[in-house]
């Protein structure tokens, strides 16, 4: 491996995104497992890896919005705005339309199947699917078809791309780079720590009591409030050294803060139901939740500009790859669940052996896709020859990931 040089790539969020993309694998594989409702269930499932869920569900998307703000402003040209949003919706809606039409139809499938026992072949459910059905329902809980399921992200993503856009067009790039050199003198210290932590203790006490989690997009109103604006930052810190110079600084005492956050928020989790009910519940939840979400993506980022700061053939293979992994591996995921069902594993090694399926035939698509030119966009894996043309146009020759 080479060390990076100064002020050019950052490898070390190309290593986070590739981490944080695997531990979705893990992520959703637990949830098959745990009591929280999700498209299929073992029957194994309750509440013993819980807590293990409960260290990484505050803060993993956070981070992949951070770095997916940080990629952006990389990417972002000077003059050729159109040319920079073009590009990001190349490369994010054909795997957004595509997963929703191919790739995303058999977890509601599979969903149907086990909570409403349909009986129906899935041709027969692709044309109730295509023709927005919404009959799949348990009392007042429907099921929205079509749906995108894991590639909101993806949706969300790309609307934050327009969004940036947007602000780029009105005030320019001069102004969003000294925007950046004000936010990375602020977050200096302390400061680094506590501002962002109030922030989203704040959003969360004002925004979550009356917009829940839908990832809906047009009424996502909460994880919008904290979403955009972690993307909006990762733009305009991705060329400020010092803050990530910051970050990794301050890693050791955000790693105790977050770790004894995780304690506390499992403890928060583990209150009878009535807890939840009393009017001082969302500060409480916001006090516990927001230092170790923000502290949790400290540390991260510390630790790995510290240990993970170096190119190689394994970081550029990784980096192209876990996009289009990301794309097939919940349904994966749970299609094979419902295979594995009526084997009666042992949930430790029928876990295993779901984690260890998913990687292999998520890697084994990712190599048959990237050597067909047609099925390439549809993953989002950029041509050769247009790749080669873009480094040319775009500043993104040191962009900090590629999504």
């Amino acid at each position: 491996m080479t060390t990076e040089p100064q002020g050019s790539r950052l490898y070390f969020l190309d290593w986070l995104r590739i981490i944080a993309f695997f531990l979705l694998i893990l992520y959703h594989t637990g949830m098959y497992y745990v009591s929280w409702d999700w498209h299929v269930k073992s029957p194994h499932a309750g509440s013993a890896i819980e807590p293990l869920m409960l260290l990484l569900s505050p803060w993993r998307m956070s981070l992949l919005f951070l770095i997916g703000g940080v990629a952006a402003g990389f990417l972002l040209t000077k003059p050729a705005h159109g040319c920079f949003l073009r590009e990001r919706s190349r490369r994010l809606l054909p795997p957004l339309l595509f997963g929703m039409l191919v790739v995303v139809p058999p977890q509601p499938f599979c969903e149907v199947i086990e909570k409403l026992g349909y009986a129906g072949s899935y041709i027969d459910f692709m044309r109730l699917y295509l023709t927005a059905y919404h009959g799949f329902c348990r009392g007042t809980d429907c099921l929205d078809l079509p749906t995108w399921n894991h590639l909101w992200f993806v949706a969300y993503l790309w609307t934050y791309t327009v969004v940036l856009w947007l602000v780029v067009r009105l005030a320019g790039n001069a102004r969003l780079a000294a925007a950046g050199v004000r936010l990375a003198r602020l977050l200096t210290g302390w400061r680094a720590l506590l501002l962002p932590v109030a922030a989203l203790a704040l959003v969360r006490v004002l925004i979550k009591p009356w917009f829940e989690e839908t990832h809906g997009l047009v009424d996502d109103w909460y994880l919008h409030a904290v979403y955009l604006p972690l993307f909006l930052a990762g733009v305009l810190l991705a060329r400020q050294e010092n803050f990530w110079r910051e970050l990794e600084r301050l890693r050791f005492v955000a790693l105790g803060i977050a770790l004894g956050g995780w304690g506390l928020f499992v403890c928060l989790h583990a209150l009878p139901e009535p807890v939840y009910a009393w009017r001082g519940f969302p500060v409480l939840a916001a006090c516990v939740r927001s230092p170790f979400q923000w502290c949790a993506i400290v540390a991260l980022c510390g630790f790995a500009r510290r240990y993970l700061h170096a190119d190689g053939a394994a970081r550029r293979y990784l980096t192209t790859a876990v996009f289009p992994v990301y794309i097939v591996h919940q349904t994966l995921i749970v299609g094979m669940a419902m295979l594995l069902k009526p084997l009666r594993m042992a949930p430790v090694a029928e876990g295993a052996v779901l984690v260890v399926l998913t990687c292999v035939f998520s890697f084994g698509i990712y190599e048959a896709v990237r050597r067909v030119a047609l099925l390439r966009p549809l993953f989002g894996i950029a041509d050769p020859y247009r790749a080669s043309l873009g480094g040319s146009r775009l500043r993104g020759q040191a962009a900090a990931v590629r999504h």
